[in-house]
């Protein structure tokens, strides 16, 4: 016979981001740290912008985490915490620098904006992904995951989504139709189909695949 009133074994929470690799650049030396992310290198419209956030050593604002893992109201909620407690600068890089660099270099370039814009300068500083942008001036580590592991960096994800998620519902205004105002400028099957339909729009990136294909449907360059 089964035990019917044994308890159910809870599922292991998800680990959340500490501040440990931060500490760990304090202890190596570096009094300020700051975490960079970005937001929007998947979108086939609109810039992608990036996010620097140097974190104070008190007050830091509880649940920070991957900006994908938080419902929007709770982004909303924590960006204007980060915004009051810390020194947080945002940085853009437009449609028209994304077709010149390429999306990963435009994110870099974004990044190095943001940075640039803190009221201090970091001396070190911790990147969601393995690259680390080239421009960058200072010592830097690339952390895989990184918006789920430091504190640093899931807070500036959370700043750079919020910031652009504003932009696309402002653009959504001047561009109607094409669904941005929810979709964010992703790929959705709503905005493939309005592109279709619409054609695009200046703010569209042409040198993604769903957008060039529509330009050159025969796969030859546009004039």
């Amino acid at each position: 016979m089964t035990d019917r009133t044994a308890p159910r074994p809870r599922k292991p929470r998800k680990p959340r981001p500490t501040m440990r690799h931060e500490k760990i650049c304090r202890i190596d030396g570096a009094q300020l740290v700051c975490g960079v992310d970005e937001a929007g290198r998947g979108p086939l419209a609109g810039p992608v912008l990036a996010a620097a956030v140097i974190l104070p050593e008190r007050g830091i604002p509880r649940g920070l985490d991957d900006s994908k893992k938080l419902s929007r109201k709770a982004r909303e909620r924590l960006a204007a915490l980060i915004e009051e407690r810390a020194d947080w600068a945002v940085g853009h890089a437009s449609v028209e620098e994304i077709e010149a660099l390429n999306i990963l270099q435009a994110s870099h370039l974004a990044m190095c904006r943001a940075i640039a814009g803190l009221r201090r300068r970091p001396c070190v500083v911790l990147v969601d992904g393995r690259m680390v942008p080239r421009e960058l001036n200072l010592p830097a580590r690339g952390i895989v995951g990184g918006d789920g592991i430091s504190q640093s960096i899931a807070a500036a994800s959370i700043l750079a989504k919020v910031a652009r998620d504003r932009i696309m519902v402002d653009l959504a205004q001047q561009h109607p139709g094409y669904g941005w105002e929810h979709n964010m400028g992703y790929p959705t099957a709503e905005h493939r189909k309005a592109l279709q339909e619409l054609g695009p729009t200046p703010l569209h990136r042409r040198g993604f695949a769903p957008v060039h294909k529509m330009l050159c449907p025969d796969g030859k360059p546009s004039n």
